[in-house]
């Protein structure tokens, strides 16, 4: 009881009141640029006297640093404080069956320079091949900015699939060969020289989605992504739900009618679409097939298959019949449709599928597209490797 008495009393340290300020006036001039004394001082509640020596202590920490003056006003010039752009640099990576995606900012999330490589810029038969298809990537993107491997602080990797926890491979992914060695993780950090965060790719896409596009607000949603594979992003009270094995969400193996079953042998195919389940009714090649079955065989884009009214009807009596699914089992606020599909849909196939809904003895959540203008994995990546480098970064209880 007495180290629980001690515990409880540790937060008003004058130590731990002092990083806690640090950490509010920080984070303001994230959120919303440079400031004067003056209005952190306003914002965060603190008294010019302390707001000038937590300004100091951080300028000191190498975490801020002035920028200009406030003109145009009676009195003195006010001077812009702002956060250190190189307090800290981080990496984010989208992985997919053509390539891999890169990028770099610094810890204000300002984009310094982004590389893409293709799966054939390294020979299949190199050794520690994933590992060099990565460092390429990073390195690619670093040079366009400048910096060099030692000044990363951190890297995320958005894969399809999961890593599992209790085993450390990447589960739900056949398609990406080279991805699947259990100490993956170990490799690439031991590569980069950073640490490493691998998530699945359409949580990030749900990242991204609740920080700067149609999920914004809402603590409770599900992301569904309706691409060449099919996944969803499930998040309750404003947190991802993973699952014990890393695999909720994976609603592509979802048992549908129509949809022949998902048997294990089907994990092992090249692509993401063959076998059976949810995947195999609304991913992008199985839309284009149906535009051949409806008699259309020169159809070879998902934007052109759902331009006719027949496959775009049927793809979105498919899609509702498994957002039916998830919506009697998670009970969202809203759905957010991502991807290929609902993309070259548009409007047209998310207003077809709230009609589908009609009548349901369901409950019906607010259904919308994503707006996210860019790669929602990649911007998702960012946004967590930028959560995780200020979590540290901006730690000063040392």
């Amino acid at each position: 009881m007495a180290g629980g008495q001690q515990a409880q009393g540790t937060p008003g340290t004058p130590r731990v009141l002092r990083a806690m300020n640090d950490r509010a006036a920080l984070d303001l001039l994230v959120s919303q640029g440079p400031l004067t004394r003056t209005q952190i001082g306003e914002l965060t509640g603190l008294s010019k006297p302390t707001a000038s020596q937590l300004l100091a202590r951080l300028e000191a920490a190498g975490l801020v640093r002035t920028t200009g003056n406030v003109t145009g006003r009676p009195g003195p010039n006010a001077q812009l404080y702002e956060v250190d752009p190189a307090a800290a640099q981080v990496a984010a990576l989208a992985v997919d069956q053509l390539g891999i995606t890169a990028a770099v900012a610094d810890i204000t999330g300002r984009v310094l320079g982004e590389e893409r490589v293709g799966t054939d810029a390294v020979g299949a038969d190199v050794p520690n091949r994933t590992a060099r298809l990565v460092a390429e990537a990073v390195d690619g993107a670093l040079a366009k900015a400048g910096l060099g491997r030692e000044q990363l602080h951190g890297t995320v990797i958005g894969t399809p699939g999961a890593l599992d926890p209790g085993t450390g491979r990447l589960r739900y992914a056949p398609h990406l060969p080279g991805w699947h060695s259990r100490a993956l993780k170990e490799e690439l950090a031991e590569v980069l020289g950073t640490p490493i965060t691998i998530e699945n790719d359409v949580n990030l896409a749900a990242v991204a989605e609740q920080h700067d596009g149609a999920a914004q607000d809402f603590d409770d949603f599900v992301l569904v992504w309706a691409d060449e594979g099919v996944g969803a992003a499930i998040v309750l009270g404003g947190r991802l739900l993973r699952g014990a094995t890393g695999g909720a969400g994976e609603i592509g193996y979802m048992p549908l009618p129509g949809a022949p079953l998902s048997r294990g042998g089907d994990r092992s195919a090249a692509r993401p679409d063959a076998g059976g389940g949810f995947q195999r009714l609304v991913g992008s090649p199985s839309v284009i097939e149906l535009a051949h079955a409806y008699g259309a065989p020169e159809v070879r884009a998902v934007d052109e298959a759902l331009a006719r009214d027949d496959v775009r009807e049927e793809v979105a009596r498919r899609l509702a019949t498994g957002l039916a699914a998830v919506v009697a089992v998670v009970d969202p606020r809203l759905v957010v449709l991502s991807g290929e599909v609902p993309q070259a849909g548009g409007e047209a196939l998310r207003a077809l599928v709230e009609e589908e809904f009609t009548g349901l003895a369901l409950p019906r959540p607010e259904l919308r597209l994503s707006d996210i203008d860019g790669n929602p994995i990649l911007i998702g990546a960012l946004r967590t490797a930028l959560a995780e480098a200020r979590d540290a970064v901006f730690d000063t209880t040392g």
